[in-house]
């Protein structure tokens, strides 16, 4: 594996990989103390976080320059259990929240994020890029007409200098400028040392300790699934975001096994569960690194400033990475879906509202929830429907059906009937519907029986023999003609069995 990695790089590759990776770990250094901070955990747990699951999914993940890292959505869950239980009880269930994606990346199951529709992931991406803009609003608390200078000026390299040359990423000359221009100065400015002590060693292997009983398990075992479910749906997103822009397509389930095997990596080496970070992935992704070895260069790069170079680190001022995340803000925000807006169905346009909202006021996972139940709804609302032909042919009644039969267009089809008023003998034809579920097999049986009660012959036409199989009333007392179609209808498991 490592050996076709290394054939398939250029030295151009190289060069902006490892640019842009050194651009992603000066930037994952104050999100990581930030997000330990709100867990309520030292910020060495954060950046030994950074550290491995950085590593391990940049190595083994499926969207090769996809930065993962401790996250502001998964941290926010694990805020009561720290508070309630402590620190070795966040380990554990770090460790099962990894072992759950293991399971989830195993099973194949990551191809449900197709089931999140489009508006929803729009949303997604725009609710993330506001929260972006809004978290580095506090860093603003108590600072002066240098914070403003230094945001500025970060921004104006980031939009100019690509113009001028993209030998070297935007980012990364920002932070070194204006580093220098800060000590030079000593401009009075918040600086990274302000955030927290980042000084430390490397992480240690350490069983979390805690009993293993089935008590501890109730505890932390909510927890985890919460926890492992945001880390799958964010990864997950972001890989889908990062396919757009790069017009690969990565490997989902792949990518759910290395965000489960850093998760539980992270549980015995003093980290907490993470997931994929949107931001820092599309820095890496517009400064030009788009292969394995950017994600593990910003890794290894953040470990070493952990164990070497902390009191270097500690002098960059934080507005250059506001400035930074600012432009990051804007290159995530989808600004071409304020366009659409107006064009698309006023459905898609509420479910891309709907999520971006409740993305910034609760969280992603619930976000994309509530946009994929709305989009359920909707779909199953508009296709509710059975729409009916009648004629006769001879002295009998056709009643020909148009549109599937299902849960949600049950009640209607059964409203077309008239049987006090029909003659004797009456035809169902259902050549152009579809038998979609039991509900609709139910269906059948209901009016097969209403005609019985009537004294009334019925005849059913091209009914699937699948169909006709799952039917009680109806299979006892109607008769069939041209009984031609294929389809099996979607029945629970032990119904299932019965049939077959």
């Amino acid at each position: 594996m490592f050996a076709q990695l290394l054939k398939a790089y250029s030295g151009h590759s190289v060069k902006n990989d490892v640019l842009s990776g050194a651009v992603v770990a000066i930037a994952l250094v104050p999100e990581a103390i930030a997000f330990s901070l709100i867990a309520g955990v030292s910020p060495l747990v954060g950046l030994y976080t950074a550290f491995l699951l950085g590593l391990i999914t940049a190595l083994f993940g499926g969207k090769p320059g996809m930065i993962s890292g401790a996250t502001g959505s998964v941290a926010v869950v694990m805020v009561s259990l720290v508070a309630t239980h402590g620190v070795e009880y966040l380990f554990f269930a770090t460790v099962l929240t990894g072992l759950l994606q293991v399971a989830f990346g195993l099973m194949k199951l990551a191809k449900f994020i197709r089931l999140v529709p489009q508006p929803a992931i729009l949303g997604f991406v725009n609710g993330l890029a506001i929260i972006i803009a809004l978290a580095q609003l506090p860093m603003f608390e108590g600072e002066g007409p240098v914070m403003y200078f230094l945001v500025f000026a970060t921004m104006a390299t980031m939009v100019i200098l690509p113009k001028i040359t993209k030998a070297v990423p935007a980012g990364l000359v920002a932070i070194i400028v204006l580093s220098i221009i800060t000590i030079i100065f000593d401009l009075d400015t918040k600086r990274v040392a302000d955030l927290g002590n980042i000084a430390g060693d490397l992480p240690s292997f350490h069983w979390p300790d805690v009993p293993l009983s089935l008590e501890t398990l109730k505890i932390v075992l909510p927890y985890a699934f919460i926890m492992a479910a945001v880390g799958l749906i964010e990864s997950l997103l972001t890989l889908s975001v990062l396919d757009e822009m790069s017009g690969e397509k990565g490997n989902a389930n792949k990518e759910a096994v290395a965000l489960g095997a850093g998760n539980a990596t992270c549980g015995v080496f003093g980290g907490m569960a993470g997931c994929a970070m949107i931001g820092q992935s599309i820095i890496n992704y517009t400064s030009g690194g788009r292969g394995r070895l950017s994600g593990a260069t910003a890794a290894i790069l953040l470990i070493l400033f952990v164990v070497s170079l902390s009191e270097y680190i500690g002098q960059i001022p934080i507005a250059v990475l506001v400035g930074i995340m600012f432009m990051v803000s804007v290159e995530t925000f989808e600004w071409a879906s304020m366009d659409r807006l107006r064009r698309m169905p006023k459905t898609d346009a509420f479910i891309l509202i709907t999520v971006t909202i409740v993305t910034i006021f609760t969280d992603l996972a619930m976000a994309v929830i509530i946009g994929v139940i709305i989009s359920a709804l909707v779909f199953a609302w508009q296709h509710a429907r059975v729409y009916t032909r009648t004629y006769t042919e001879g002295k009998r009644k056709i009643y020909e059906f148009d549109g599937p039969l299902f849960f949600g267009s049950v009640q209607g089809f059964l409203d077309q009937f008239d049987v006090a008023n029909d003659p004797d003998e009456v035809v169902m034809d259902f050549k152009r519907t579809r038998v979609m579920d039991s509900s609709g097999v139910e269906a059948i049986d209901k009016i097969t029986k209403r005609y019985e009660d009537a004294n009334k012959k019925l005849t059913i036409r091209h009914l699937s023999d699948d169909c006709k199989k799952l039917l009680k009333a109806a299979g006892k007392y109607c008769t069939y003609e041209e009984d031609d179609p294929t389809y099996k209808v979607a029945v629970n498991h032990e119904e299932y069995q019965k049939v077959y």
